[in-house]
């Protein structure tokens, strides 16, 4: 870039040169342009642009009353090219194809993705990548969720507080579905409702001699009591046995029978905690009422037994109402509310403390009977590998997943050819009336492990998609680290 102050003596300097008549050049000079004119022409145009540039410098000096220097100018260079922070390691060429297995039409609408947890290679991807309904799959998310907040050794509370006048008690709720009225429960080891209520009353009696307890305040306000029963979960699913209202104090899980898994859940699972205490207490004829306690004095209390054994239970046997509560109750542990629409911010907010990017995870509750929950099974394969390396303690996670043809919801599966993965498989299933799904980690044949996770959608689904799906988890832990995407 040349400055402005240069231009115009450099152009009169041009003007003059060309008006100068050139000297005769001697004979021999003229010969031997004649005989070189191109040569020749090139030097002399070399000399008027060298003449030029000299005079355009003295000209500046003339113009502007004193020495200057010239600024140089400026080189260009090119960007240097983005260079790779690692060079990445090739993949090997793997021949072990799972194609005819994928063929089989009971696996529906498939999604599945697997990664080798060793490596963080993803060997398989079937529309792995989109977002979809999980079923109980999403179990596994709230699991870890719970031992991030609330730790493997966390406890759920149900209190017994004084009321704000003699002759009032307050029973409050601390999302403890496990408080049991009778030993002979599903929750090995829940504290049972006789216990609290022989405490209770024998504290009452030392604080109010001689005064009779009229009423029984009902405290279910951990979280709004009418927020119970999300609105995209099919009503049939209370009367069949397999959810029940969500509220932060129940008993039994709201079960008609406490030793059945699977059982009609109650409508009032409030009430039903009241009458089961004043029974216990032996208080008959007091009133029941609603409410938050307004006192402070705890006069009793007792604690479930450790998050540790409620995510055992509750992934081993798939308990929706566990998984439930402890959503809500983790909501609650980071500041939210314990809503059902404060569960999309807080069980993937609870999971970014494991690495994990949970910018497309949409949950909608906490034990995947909505439709509605939106998971990639990339993202399922990305949290179960750490389940796998056990960090922050989810190596709680790990040993409570069933296994296959040995525990839980997978007992009785994984049969016939697929009986050689048996005991290799530690999976969490999944079903919906549109969907079945599993996922877990397998530890394959030629000693490598696989993360993996599986989607079979459609309307109308049936049953025989399990069978498929552990015929293709069998496939896997046949081909392990070879296992071809083709």
């Amino acid at each position: 870039m040349t400055d402005s102050n240069d231009s115009v003596p450099t152009q009169a300097l041009s003007r003059r040169s060309l008006r100068t008549p050139e000297p005769k050049a001697p004979g021999r000079i003229s010969a031997i342009i004649r005989k070189h004119p191109t040569a020749w022409l090139i030097s002399a145009i070399a000399v008027v642009f060298l003449l030029l540039g000299t005079s355009a410098v003295f000209a500046g000096v003339a113009a502007g009353g004193g020495p200057t220097v010239a600024a140089p100018l400026p080189t260009e260079t090119a960007d240097p090219r983005p260079q790779p922070s690692a060079v990445p390691v090739a993949s090997r060429l793997r021949t072990c194809s799972v194609a005819s297995v994928m063929a089989d039409p009971r696996l529906a609408d498939f999604a599945g993705y697997v990664v080798n947890t060793a490596t963080g290679e993803t060997l398989f991807d079937h529309s792995g990548t989109l977002p979809q309904r999980t079923g109980s799959v999403l179990k596994v998310l709230t699991a870890a969720a719970a031992l991030n907040i609330l730790g493997p050794g966390g406890q759920l509370t149900t209190q017994v507080i004084d009321g704000s006048s003699p002759g009032v008690i307050v029973l409050k709720g601390g999302g403890d579905p496990t408080l049991a009225t009778t030993s002979n429960t599903v929750y090995d080891g829940a504290p049972l409702i006789a216990d609290l209520a022989d405490a209770a009353m024998a504290k009452y009696e030392q604080v109010h001699p001689g005064v009779p307890i009229t009423e029984i305040v009902l405290d279910s306000t951990m979280w709004d009591p009418a927020d119970n029963w999300d609105s995209s979960w099919l009503r049939k699913e209370q009367d069949d046995g397999y959810q029940a209202q969500v509220t932060a104090l129940m008993v039994d899980g709201g079960r008609a029978d406490p030793s059945a898994n699977v059982s009609y859940r109650t409508t009032d699972p409030v009430g039903d905690a009241g009458r089961a205490f004043a029974d216990a207490a032996g208080l008959f004829g007091v009133t029941f009422s609603s409410g938050a306690a307004v006192g402070s004095t705890v006069l009793a209390e007792v604690k479930s037994q450790p998050v540790s054994s409620l995510i055992d239970k509750m992934l081993l046997s798939s308990d929706n109402v566990l998984a439930e509560m402890l959503a809500r109750v983790v909501s609650k542990a980071m500041g939210f509310d314990g809503s059902s629409t404060s569960l999309a911010q807080a069980i993937p907010g609870a999971l970014v403390a494991y690495g994990l990017d949970t910018t497309k995870v949409t949950v909608r509750d906490g034990s995947g009977l909505s439709d509605l929950n939106a998971v990639s099974p990339q993202f399922v394969t990305a949290l179960l590998t750490k389940v796998n390396a056990g960090e922050k303690d989810l190596g709680v996670l790990y040993s409570s997943l069933p296994v296959a043809g040995v525990s839980g919801s997978l007992a009785s599966r994984f049969n016939g050819p697929n009986a050689i993965a048996a005991g290799s498989v530690m999976a969490k299933t999944g079903w919906l009336d549109t969907e079945y799904s599993l996922a877990g980690i397998i530890k394959a044949a030629d000693g490598s492990t696989l993360a993996f996770a599986f989607y079979s959608i459609r309307e109308g689904i049936t049953e025989d998609a399990k069978e498929a799906q552990d015929t293709l988890a069998t496939a896997m832990y046949s081909c392990g680290d070879n296992l071809s995407n083709n």
